[in-house]
């Protein structure tokens, strides 16, 4: 399989799923993910996904700053409908990473391990995302700035003519080749910038698994 080579500069993901230990899928539970399992789920490779995918790392950072995050345990709230945009394939990456999932997720076994309902949309956070942890409530409000990368001006034309239908292989390339150069930008070039991703700490409120938060 052949993907851009700055796939393998991207920041990865370390995090331990319980489930994944109990299953026996993984010696501790521990897995690792990179972008191109969230290529692999999106089906393709776009500032939403590099963004988003970036995004839930850095949440999952600030929740867990000495200890690996815990897939699973991972509530994600959204301020959009899931129908809204680009919020359900932003919902779809957080997922893969948190474990986090709709109505229709894992349903537990003997009352663990649940994932179902841990995704959550028009919630009235004061920003894009919300992280919560399940075992103690603390949260984390994120946003994304893409424009901080901007497209290459070209890329409009690019497209243009990518899409004609007589379009050549090296007109289709050359717009493929300007397309990822934002993602690269995001996730290589401009990663550490700290106007890409805004992070915001929620007080926390307890409850019994499940927590509510309170805006700070």
């Amino acid at each position: 399989m052949s993907v851009p080579e700055f796939f393998a500069a991207a920041p990865t993901l370390r995090v331990r799923d319980p489930l994944a230990d109990f299953l026996g899928a993984a010696a501790g539970g521990e897995l690792e993910y990179c972008y191109l399992d969230a290529v692999k789920l999106a089906g393709h490779s776009c500032p939403t996904v590099a963004g988003s995918y970036l995004a839930t790392i850095r949440a999952l950072q600030f929740l867990y700053p000495d200890s690996l995050p815990v897939r699973g345990r991972i509530g994600v709230k959204f301020r959009a409908s899931q129908e809204d945009g680009v919020t359900g394939v932003m919902a779809a990456v957080a997922g893969l990473l948190t474990g986090a999932a709709g109505g229709g997720g894992f349903k537990g076994i003997g009352g663990q391990f649940m994932r179902h309902d841990l995704l959550q949309f028009d919630v009235p956070v004061p920003l894009e995302m919300r992280f919560v942890r399940l075992d103690s409530g603390a949260g984390v409000d994120v946003a994304l700035n893409l424009q901080r990368v901007p497209a290459d001006p070209a890329v409009r034309s690019l497209l243009g003519q990518a899409l004609d239908d007589a379009a050549t292989p090296e007109q289709r390339q050359q717009f493929a080749a300007a397309w990822q150069l934002r993602v690269k930008g995001i996730l290589v070039d401009r990663v550490d910038d700290p106007e890409l991703i805004r992070l915001q700490p929620c007080h926390s409120v307890q409850s019994a698994g499940r927590c509510a938060l309170l805006v700070e």
